[in-house]
């Protein structure tokens, strides 16, 4: 498995390029926008998209998800649907922060244990809400390594003041199902640079054990 960051938008969101070095397919997770960029980039890697996937509704990660769909004809997996509240407002959110977004259906919504494939490999869908109520997470449990949407930071986590926010879902959802994924294990977070799961159970001011008292 190889990944590729390829930050879009003014909110400089991680998309994701990953892919299997088997096959040469892959899947964009988080496309918000950019696209003639994240285009370009696929075509340089020389990888065949198969499928979008969805962390999570917000306009940044999903903006553009369904325009870049038709475009290249690519089902779009994720995210949970408790997040539909989030994508029905995509067009309106577009006009408030003046960023091209279009609301769309996800081919596939996804739940907690569920399973996406790309090329050869499997990730694991892991339901992580706070950020959002429908945020999923995808794990590859082979090469320990996790793309993580907004539910963690490297240093920080998810903003929860947003409309279904819930900071102890979020608190939740990173001690009860992303630390036991591994301290080894190594995620891309929506914004910002890679970390590790076990240097945020040491450093992160929110999450680390001393934070939470444990």
């Amino acid at each position: 498995m190889r990944a590729a960051i390829m930050p879009v938008t003014p909110l400089q969101q991680n998309c994701s390029l990953i892919w299997c070095t088997q096959t040469m397919r892959g899947a964009l997770i988080d496309p918000g926008g950019d696209l003639p960029k994240l285009k370009a980039g696929v075509a340089k890697s020389g990888v065949t998209l198969e499928k979008i996937l969805i962390t999570h509704g917000h306009m940044d990660h999903c903006g553009e998800a369904g325009v870049l769909a038709e475009e290249l004809g690519l089902p779009i997996e994720g995210p949970h649907e408790a997040d539909r509240f989030w994508i029905s407002r995509l067009e309106e959110d577009g006009k408030r922060y003046g960023m091209n977004s279009r609301s769309f259906e996800p081919d596939r919504w996804l739940d907690d244990g569920d399973t996406v494939t790309v090329g050869a490999l499997t990730l694991d869908v892991i339901h992580c809400p706070g950020h959002t109520p429908g945020h999923v997470i995808f794990h590859h449990a082979p090469s320990n390594f996790a793309i993580v949407g907004d539910v963690l930071f490297q240093g920080s986590i998810g903003r929860t003041d947003f409309p279904m926010g819930n900071h102890q879902d979020l608190l939740d959802a990173i001690t009860g199902k992303l630390w036991p994924l591994g301290d080894d294990t190594t995620f891309i977070p929506g914004h910002g640079p890679t970390s590790t799961f076990g240097q945020e159970r040491k450093t992160n001011a929110f999450v680390s054990d001393t934070a939470l008292g444990r």
